[in-house]
């Protein structure tokens, strides 16, 4: 398992395994990656922040599912990017599989992308719907998001596990719910902060005014780290 808990070392794990640069000598971009439990709302997730970020920004994506490349078709026809900047990834195994165990399928598609529409600023990596304990290989991206849902259950955030505990922002999604499915937010937040220490929490609902803009806002941090 290539986990790294986000305490060790300098900017709590924003160190990436790979290469900081390109064959080229030219800065990479920077990947996140996007995890969490089937229906979470990663791809309605990763489908925001293109429509936020794509007019200040350069931005990929790359869609990981087991069969078939719903993902990646339903971000086509929302046409969020040029159809040349959204790619799939089929796992043909368990979604963990190609983002933490043999990440040569996501490497590899993440390298096309640059070759073909670079240079990038920033190329997202979602994978498919997983459980608790997904995590990201740092070989593969540099800072990992964790989304969960309010109709998953209140006691998620309690239950931990090191999606939860461990990725660089957990975002708890569809926060609108949560008076018909009877989730406590002010719970969840105590919890996520018990399991979380420092690493910071976003509470998002797409449906509302602010959006997906503050976990936007997050990525527009670990950018400008990742330029500096």
């Amino acid at each position: 398992m290539h986990l790294r808990h986000p305490h060790d070392g300098p900017g709590h794990g924003s160190a990436a395994g790979a290469a900081a640069r390109r064959p080229d000598g030219t800065r990479r971009a920077l990947r996140l990656g996007l995890g969490g439990p089937v229906g979470s709302g990663k791809t309605a997730t990763v489908a925001a922040l293109c429509r936020e970020l794509r007019s200040e920004l350069s931005l990929a994506v790359v869609t990981n599912d087991i069969y078939t490349r719903e993902d990646a078709e339903f971000l086509l026809r929302e046409a969020v990017l040029p159809p040349e900047r959204i790619t799939a990834v089929e796992t043909g195994a368990c979604p963990h599989t190609a983002i933490r165990d043999d990440i040569s399928a996501n490497l590899e598609a993440v390298e096309e992308l640059e070759n073909a529409a670079g240079p990038l600023d920033l190329i997202l990596v979602e994978s498919g719907g997983d459980n608790l304990t997904a995590t990201f290989s740092r070989g593969l991206v540099d800072a990992q998001i964790f989304v969960i849902d309010v109709a998953g259950g209140d006691d998620i955030p309690r239950k931990g596990g090191p999606g939860v505990t461990t990725a660089d922002l957990l975002v708890v999604n569809k926060t609108d719910l949560a008076p018909h499915v009877g989730s406590d937010l002010s719970r969840m937040a105590a919890d996520a902060k018990a399991q979380r220490g420092p690493l910071p929490v976003v509470f998002q609902s797409l449906r509302e005014e602010a959006g997906v803009a503050p976990v936007a806002a997050w990525v527009r941090e670990r950018l400008a780290a990742w330029r500096a």
